[in-house]
């Protein structure tokens, strides 16, 4: 039962709106948390899709920086069943013309396999896994003076960087490829400042981390997160979308996990116009259309990395990649497009009957798509894993526009919340004093729209209750 009145309320149950209930509820204060939704989670819900007993993630899958960044690792959250698995092979490069590139959790397996590459990897990587836990404040948060500035600026040099440039600096194609694999989860052209630091951030959690599988399901990193919040006296209440901030219960801090154009649906009406132009100039990015596949066994990859990868990245060489991302941002469908798979039956068990397999992949498309290109992606893994077609038992597909629909957040299929470009890493969603405040008194910000960005770390909902905690308790 909902109550007239709390200390916190957060709008939205995504990894950021939880984390920020938890770092809310730790200050001692009546947190009450709303999902719009039935079911909790936002990014993180897994449901049987195609046929029952297989089950398929709807968004994160992997989840590269949930063991790597500080919050989510230091709740007790197996005393709420949650289990991590990890991949044999933390994601699998295939190449038709060159033997296939892998990341393996460890640094020196991987710079060993990319042959005479591997010490350009290691000059590379080595530093920023070495000096993990200084840099992750620096470069996992808001813009301001950073705690290591030397090692900081070390990890800018290469960073900052368009993959493009960096890319050049390694001799094999194994080197680009892997390179060109990991900076595409950026979800922009690769020419594009800064795209470097994806990859290198994303390679590096691996060799910190791993690059875990959540047993059962991505849902279920959302209900330990839930039953931790629940059973330490926070309120849950499902199955409310708000769609204006004056529906809301007494409180002295309102935060919301929700992207800048859904904020300013709910609650423009309390912000300057300055703000209120702000949030207006904020750029989204493509979107991306997604497969969830039912399989009589598993993949028959050509490379045998790929078969024990929880993560496959598929495409082809750097330039190919980087051809195709360009297309997209053009409006266009490359016909080899970078398709990203993710294979969480090969470690987990639970995702499907005695012997069969779920399959995830989705690529990238343009913003607001509604265009069917499950043939295209199909036929993409078919090309590095030859009879793969004949092994499904049942497909589902989400366009760009399906994304949306499912949730409001994902502008036009973003599953980001915005371009996470130069011009918007630190700033997102405005630039301010702080990124989580708005310029409405006790109300906050606190979706991946806010720094660091996408992905499954609760880092963006931990600062903005930080943020909402400094300023009014």
């Amino acid at each position: 039962m909902v109550e007239k009145s709390y200390d916190a309320i957060v709008v939205g149950s995504g990894p950021n709106g939880l984390a920020a209930a938890i770092v809310l509820l730790h200050e001692g204060l009546k947190v009450l948390l709303i999902e719009g939704k039935d079911q909790v989670g936002g990014g993180m819900r897994t449901n049987e899709v195609t046929l029952p007993g297989f089950h398929h993630d709807i968004c994160s899958a992997i989840h590269p920086l949930v063991l790597s960044t500080p919050f989510f690792k230091s709740l007790p959250l197996a005393d709420f069943g949650l289990t991590y698995m990890h991949p044999e092979v933390l994601a699998a490069h295939p190449l038709l013309e060159n033997d296939s590139v892998a990341l393996y959790s460890s640094l020196e397996e991987t710079a060993d396999s990319l042959g005479v590459d591997g010490n350009r990897y290691k000059k590379l990587i080595g530093p920023l896994v070495s000096n993990w836990e200084d840099l992750t404040d620096d470069f996992l948060g808001p813009l301001k003076m950073p705690k290591s500035p030397v090692k900081l600026a070390a990890f800018g040099i290469n960073a900052l960087q368009p993959a493009s440039w960096l890319a050049k600096s390694f001799k094999t194609p194994q080197g680009k490829a892997l390179l060109g694999g990991m900076a595409a989860h950026s979800i922009q052209p690769l020419s594009n400042w800064a795209t470097s630091a994806i990859g290198m951030v994303l390679m590096a959690s691996g060799h910190v981390a791993g690059w875990p599988v959540a047993k059962g399901g991505s849902q279920s990193l959302a209900n330990a997160l839930l039953g931790y919040f629940v059973a330490n006296g926070g309120a849950f209440k499902s199955g409310w979308m708000v769609n204006d901030i004056n529906e809301l219960p007494q409180a002295k801090a309102i935060l919301f996990d929700v992207s800048p154009r859904n904020l300013l649906k709910i609650a423009g009406n309390k912000f300057s116009k300055l703000y209120k132009w702000q949030l207006g100039r904020y750029k989204y990015g493509v979107g991306v259309f997604k497969v969830d596949l039912a399989l009589s066994g598993p993949v028959p990859w050509l490379s045998g990395k790929a078969r024990k990868a929880g993560t496959v990245h598929l495409g082809g060489s750097f330039e190919e990649i980087k051809k195709a991302e360009s297309l997209i941002w053009k409006g266009e469908y490359p016909d080899n497009p970078y398709v990203l798979v993710a294979q969480q039956s090969i470690v987990d068990p639970t995702r499907a009957p005695e012997g069969k397999h779920t399959l995830w992949a989705y690529c990238h498309v343009p913003a607001g798509s509604n265009i069917d290109i499950t043939a295209t992606i199909v036929e993409q893994i078919e090309k590095y894993a030859p009879g793969f077609k004949d092994l499904i038992l049942a497909s589902t597909s989400m366009s760009a526009q399906d994304f949306e629909a499912y949730n409001p957040n994902y502008i036009g299929g973003d599953i980001n919340a915005g371009v996470q470009d130069l011009t918007q890493i630190f700033t997102r969603p405005a630039l301010r004093a702080s990124p989580y405040r708005t310029s409405a008194k006790g109300v906050y910000i606190c979706s991946s729209s806010t720094p660091p960005g996408g992905g499954v770390h609760g880092m963006c909902g931990v600062y903005a209750g930080k943020q909402a905690i400094k300023d009014l308790f």
